[in-house]
């Protein structure tokens, strides 16, 4: 039986992903270890969530160092002393620069509430509702130095509707994302879902378009 999926948890907010990927190790649906959740911010949720569940905490604040080059790296090199072999950011609202990075690149991953390659960056809700979109979601994707640009693992889907505004859309979405983020690793943890030199591989196949969920499940 393979061993735990060492994983640390990038967070800047409440960590509401985060409490769902907790939730799938309960359930006994995720095989992992988290070594660390790390985060910019002191008073973040998602450092709470930990202390409470015994997982070891770092908090670096960026106000400390002079350039954004600096602290990522300072705080990547506090990372790599965890030894994960999975860096999740679950509602980390930093850029990292792209040497920080390098070295995670196939082994970092991002939830972004967007159907990605649509809205990179912020306010996706409200960009998708100004648009007219008649569907909105969230994706899951590798991190690389284009900012919300790495390649798209899987996704989630729902209907706007007429009467959402960025309040309502985020909040039925969110649900989603709780599906979706956990998948992906528990996919991830049993090596089944990999980032090659040509693109993304899902068991052992290239995979030519993101995975869906369907009925609580990722699906070709």
């Amino acid at each position: 039986m393979p061993s735990p999926l060492r994983i640390a948890v990038l967070a800047s907010g409440r960590g509401s992903n985060f409490a769902a990927l907790l939730a799938a190790c309960d359930r006994g649906e995720l095989a992992a270890d988290f070594v660390l959740v790390a985060s910019d911010k002191p008073d973040a949720g998602a450092l709470q969530l930990a202390q409470m569940a015994g997982i070891p905490t770092c908090v670096l604040e960026p106000q400390a160092f002079a350039e954004r080059r600096d602290y990522d790296l300072a705080l990547f090199e506090r990372i790599a002393a965890n030894k994960p072999d999975l860096l999740v950011l679950a509602g980390f609202m930093r850029i990292i620069d792209g040497d920080a990075l390098k070295p995670w690149v196939g082994h970092m991953i991002n939830i972004h509430p967007s159907l990605l390659p649509k809205y990179r960056g912020l306010h996706t809700h409200r960009r998708a509702i100004k648009a007219g979109d008649i569907e909105h979601g969230a994706s899951v994707h590798f991190v690389t130095a284009e900012l919300d640009g790495g390649p798209v693992i899987a996704q989630t889907v729902l209907s706007i509707e007429a009467g959402d505004d960025e309040a309502s859309l985020a909040s039925r979405l969110l649900p989603l994302e709780h599906q979706l983020l956990p998948a992906v690793v528990e996919l991830i943890a049993a090596n089944r879902l990999a980032l090659a030199a040509h693109g993304i591989t899902f068991d052992g196949e290239p995979l030519r378009k993101p995975l869906r969920m369907q009925d609580g499940k990722l699906v070709r």
